[in-house]
């Protein structure tokens, strides 16, 4: 049972690549009296969410909100758009990528799990992890399925186990270049409000998103983002669904009401958070995200340590994972950190559990959180005995220094 004397004294340093920590502003906000969810009061509320996911998924399309994680919305997209049996062409660039697999096989779809194969010496049996979306391999898949059979392409945007973005224009162009029918689906769970996205510029066809990420805002609410040819796909589609069902609820939702209970204190807190992106600005979002990206990198560089994402140009903003040395076990560094200094950092998952740790570097952060997680992470590292080549610590202090 959580009690007050659960941490020590000040923050605990929630510095996980989500959750992420949840400003005051949007507590407060959830703290409101509950309304009626059939009053008009609520219709403005309804409205004015919508509304507002519209503009930070850069779509005039419908946005599908849910009482539900992202895992839900997993589902959604799959079970509104296809059938059982349809064939699914799923790139594997981590292990969200392979939990979203794992479920379509469940769904009764044919998933084929594609990657391109990456020799690594560093994570010799994931070295394709280290990369991003291969979109010439879907091209190249694409062209050779001319029967059409291929009904949806799967990839994952900013992949959180890994911290590796990938460029979902190029996969819109791949197929466009393939004159493939296929739909496209996206997972953007970590990505929105941290990283560039744009769903109706890249043709994206179904957007798959959470709250509980650069939105600020605790677990409990997910999106899909739609588009007509997502939503005439959706007509034809024969798996199983009800709760999940679009039809119904994008027709409420021209009201402001949804078919079935709203989680409605959490829609407050929605509502202020799009507010302050909205102030902000979601390009000063991206670009803040990119800056405290570039300064937690020069930290990692600084050590000595390899950084999981191995091409600069897919590095994520959201968040850094880093590869321990030989013989260090991540998880337990971690174990050390969080014990001593009331620092959680997000563990390896699947393939990589035990031999990398991530850092997050996006929502309520600032520079001097950043600064004290790479303080944390450094004393952790030299506790455990790792040779680092130089200080992280002043490095990054002097990339925010010189970097506005």
């Amino acid at each position: 049972m959580l009690t007050l004397n659960s941490h020590p004294t000040g923050n605990h340093f929630l510095q996980i690549p989500g959750p992420s920590p949840v400003p005051d502003r949007l507590l407060r906000a959830m703290s409101l009296p509950t309304i009626d969810h059939r009053g008009p009061e609520f219709a403005r509320l309804g409205r004015q969410v919508i509304e507002g996911m519209q503009r930070i998924f850069k779509t005039r399309q419908p946005v599908v909100i849910y009482p539900a994680s992202g895992t839900g919305a997993w589902e959604a997209a799959l079970c509104n758009t296809l059938s059982p049996g349809d064939k699914v062409l799923m790139y594997e660039t981590g292990h969200f990528a392979s939990l979203w697999h794992r479920m379509a096989t469940r769904l009764g779809l044919d998933a084929e799990r594609v990657a391109t194969p990456r020799a690594d010496p560093l994570l010799p049996q994931a070295g394709h992890w280290r990369h991003g979306v291969d979109a010439e391999h879907i091209e190249a898949r694409l062209r050779a399925d001319t029967r059409g059979d291929i009904r949806a392409v799967c990839v994952v945007h900013n992949e959180t186990s890994t911290g590796v973005t990938s460029d979902i224009r190029a996969v819109r162009d791949a197929i466009d270049a393939a004159g493939h029918p296929a739909l496209l689906i996206v997972d953007t769970i970590s990505g929105l409000a941290c990283a560039d996205y744009r769903h109706d510029e890249w043709g994206v066809d179904v957007t798959v998103s959470g709250s509980q990420k650069g939105l600020m805002l605790p677990p409990g609410i997910s999106f899909n983002a739609l588009s007509e040819k997502a939503l005439h796909a959706s007509r034809a589609a024969r798996l199983p669904r009800a709760y999940w069902d679009w039809e119904e609820i994008v027709a409420m939702n021209t009201t402001g009401y949804w078919p079935s209970t709203p989680n409605t204190n959490l829609l407050y807190a929605l509502a202020e958070a799009i507010e302050m992106l909205d102030a902000e600005g979601l390009e000063r979002v991206f670009a803040r995200h990119q800056r405290w990206a570039a300064g937690v990198r020069a930290a990692v560089n600084a050590w000595g340590l390899p950084i999981q994402c191995a091409d600069p140009r897919r590095h994520s903003p959201v968040l850094t994972g880093v590869i321990t040395p030989p013989g260090v076990d991540a998880d337990e560094l971690r174990r050390v950190i969080h014990a001593r200094f009331d620092l959680s950092l997000g563990t390896g998952l699947g393939q990589l559990k035990g031999r990398m740790f991530r850092m997050g570097h996006l929502g309520n952060s600032n520079d001097l959180t950043l600064i004290a997680m790479v303080a944390g992470v450094e004393m952790g590292l030299q506790s455990q005995g790792v040779a680092l080549s130089g200080s992280g610590v002043e490095a990054a202090m002097r990339f925010f220094g010189d970097t506005p």
